[in-house]
């Protein structure tokens, strides 16, 4: 049982950082990687499966999206999840995307999406730009302020529903195709039981977990159900029963229940996506290695003070610092960062050269 914040980090970056296996076991295990069309140096979702992945490479889970069956859809927050998981949050209410409202359709929503469905049916796949040239609803007004095409504003509404599924991408639009769900769950024990399991899934790639973090966790499933968000906060209390815990320093911490805490993460550098499971949750990230990470994409540069897209730097099972890292002329750039000084000694040097080496691969450039 972990007595200290040393064990709950080694905990936390063994379980999760867990020995690369092919890309549909990883998959598997995790049951959700969260998406970003950010590219510093590639996207999210790829920079977390290549730490679990034998010879990732970018681009490798759009490539084989279709393969794999999966889903695109939000779960805490968007990403991929395989077809377990998705089967567990659907059919959706008439809810709105989440980044709108959770009031229900307007009316015209409901009968325009019944075209629009019949629409998709009939091509079998169907691009957003064939939807517009075909029914030219206008514009409407978007949730982050600036216009859409309104038939694809519904297109997005109506996949956030499930009546639509993600079939593939095209040069990174989405191309639709109809989709069908089971049945509703008939008793309030099915819909409980339900909500455990998403939620045992989320703190499964999560953990180990403060207790405020796993409220936040529980939470942010009224994203993945909203039909059942006013069912969250007693999941909440059954989580706390149901899940190993322990407490170190005055903070409840928790776990999948019947895993034994425990590892020791080789010693290896890793330069990790700010969205990685393991440093994602920035509350956790400050109370495990004390020190305050900011993701930096959104604010002004001269505000900076990691960069543009700081990459935390793992070592062992300590976050030191942080590698800014990019793609000029075909070939890597790093710039790395330290919260104190650099780890003395040629482990380290040799370690963080191969981490840059494994980037290169990744990226399919030059040594």
């Amino acid at each position: 049982m972990p007595d200290s914040l040393q064990d709950l980090r080694r905990f936390a970056v063994a379980r999760s950082l867990f020995a690369p296996t092919t890309l549909k076991r990883a998959l598997d295990r995790l049951g959700f990687v969260q998406a970003d069309p950010i590219r510093a140096p590639a996207r999210a979702q790829d920079l977390i499966l290549r730490q679990r992945v034998r010879d990732y490479r970018a681009g490798d889970l759009e490539r084989r999206y279709v393969e794999l069956d999966l889903e695109e859809d939000f779960f805490l927050p968007y990403g991929f999840v395989t077809r377990p998981v998705h089967a567990l949050m659907h059919p959706r209410s008439e809810t709105r995307v989440p980044a709108d409202n959770p009031s229900p359709w307007p009316v015209d929503w409901r009968r325009r999406s019944k075209v629009l469905l019949d629409f998709v049916r009939q091509r079998g796949t169907a691009h957003p730009r064939e939807v517009n040239r075909h029914f030219a609803h206008g514009k409407v007004r978007n949730w982050w302020g600036g216009s859409s095409n309104s038939t694809t504003f519904l297109l997005d509404a109506m996949h956030y529903r499930g009546m639509l599924r993600v079939a593939r991408r095209e040069a990174g639009i989405r191309v639709y195709e109809a989709r069908e769900h089971g049945r509703i769950p008939a008793s309030p024990q099915e819909r409980r039981a339900r909500l455990d399991a998403l939620v045992d899934i989320a703190v499964g790639i999560y953990a180990p977990l403060p207790e405020a973090s796993l409220r936040v966790c529980v939470r942010g499933l009224r994203f993945a159900v909203p039909q059942w968000r006013e069912e969250l906060a007693s999941a909440f209390e059954r989580a706390k029963a149901r899940l190993a815990h322990v407490r170190v320093e005055g903070v409840d911490w928790y776990w999948p229940a019947g895993e034994k805490p425990g590892g020791t993460p080789p010693p290896i550098v890793r330069l990790l996506t700010p969205f990685d499971p393991v440093v994602r949750d920035r509350d956790r990230f400050e109370l495990l290695w004390g020190w305050v990470y900011r993701f930096e994409a959104y604010t002004p540069a001269r505000k900076r003070k990691l960069g543009y897209y700081a990459l935390p730097l793992l070592w062992e099972d300590r976050v030191i610092g942080w590698g800014n890292v990019s793609v000029r002329d075909g070939r890597l750039v790093s710039n790395v960062g330290y919260v104190h000084s650099p780890p003395r000694g040629r482990a380290f040097r040799r370690e963080l050269e191969g981490e840059l080496d494994r980037m290169r691969a990744f990226l399919g450039l030059a040594g």
